[in-house]
């Protein structure tokens, strides 16, 4: 972690502290804002393969989502998602490999990331992206979903048309919802039960479901699709742990492969992964 992110964190850590003691509810808000905010972005780069794309875009909750689109008179379609902070940048090799096999490629900036509007995001807003991109440009054959990519698709294809020939990727994906949070309180040093349960509370008036509902292993149960899971043994962002108990469910649409020393991001930079990726889809 670079200091300055450091010496944010402790900012927020003392600021949280402070208003805990004047409203368990303010703090619980602002900490879910602040979990709905991608404070460090990656930056847009220019990628050759992005000069060739098709610029398109639609509004979604009153944002302008910006996207790209290769080969756009071609019917078998692979939409690719990003995680958390990302941008569709980031995933140039896959686009790439996907050309190459002759099919139509759609990627967007989420809201709040890359060229797109906005400044929080959260895992059913960006499902809702999903959704409205299937509403215009499907439907999709396949899909590749790193982390926060990862639930948001699970959640919209609770709501899609799909079936066992419609395949998905999900590279080291945000398995529970539960853990994030969890793991966010951690590194803020909110341990105060009352704030927690207002934190719930604001995530169920808000999406109308409880935290344990947004969870890919309770969406796969409405899942269909042939799913090429990839998850690291030593991710610190998303636990193989979640991962290992969706295994452990015993879905018999879902293959799972397990790598070592990728970590969370390295994991979708490596060849090897990127072959078996192309090669599923």
């Amino acid at each position: 972690m670079k200091l300055k992110e450091k010496l944010a964190i402790s900012y927020i850590r003392t600021k949280f502290k402070v208003l805990s003691h004047i409203s368990k509810r303010k703090t619980a808000e602002q900490a879910f804002e602040l979990f709905c905010t991608p404070l460090i972005k990656s930056p847009v780069k220019n990628r050759t393969v992005f000069n060739w794309a098709d610029r398109i875009h639609f509004t979604l909750n009153g944002l302008k989502v910006n996207g790209y689109q290769w080969n756009k008179d071609v019917s078998h379609k692979i939409l690719v998602l990003h995680g958390f902070g990302s941008t569709a940048s980031n995933f140039h090799v896959y686009i790439e490999a996907m050309i190459e096999k002759g099919y139509q490629v759609l990627a967007f900036d989420a809201p709040a990331h890359g060229n797109s509007e906005g400044r929080i995001i959260n895992a059913k807003e960006y499902s809702q992206m999903i959704e409205k991109v299937i509403e215009l440009y499907g439907p999709v054959n396949g899909f590749i979903a790193h982390s926060f990519g990862g639930i948001a698709l699970s959640l919209a294809l609770e709501k899609m048309p799909h079936d066992e020939n419609t395949r998905i990727v999900f590279i080291a994906p945000a398995t529970e919802t539960t853990t994030a949070i969890d793991s966010a309180f951690k590194l803020l040093q909110i341990d105060d039960k009352v704030i927690r349960a207002e934190f719930d509370q604001i995530i169920f008036e808000k999406g109308g479901y409880p935290v344990k509902w947004y969870s890919i292993k309770r969406a796969m149960k409405n899942i269909t699709a042939n799913v090429l899971w990839i998850h690291d043994e030593d991710d610190d962002i998303t636990p193989l742990s979640d991962a290992l108990k969706v295994k452990e469910a015993g879905f018999k649409n879902i293959e799972f492969i397990i790598t070592k020393g990728l970590g969370h991001r390295n994991i979708y930079r490596n060849k090897l992964v990127q072959k078996k990726v192309a090669d599923f889809l």
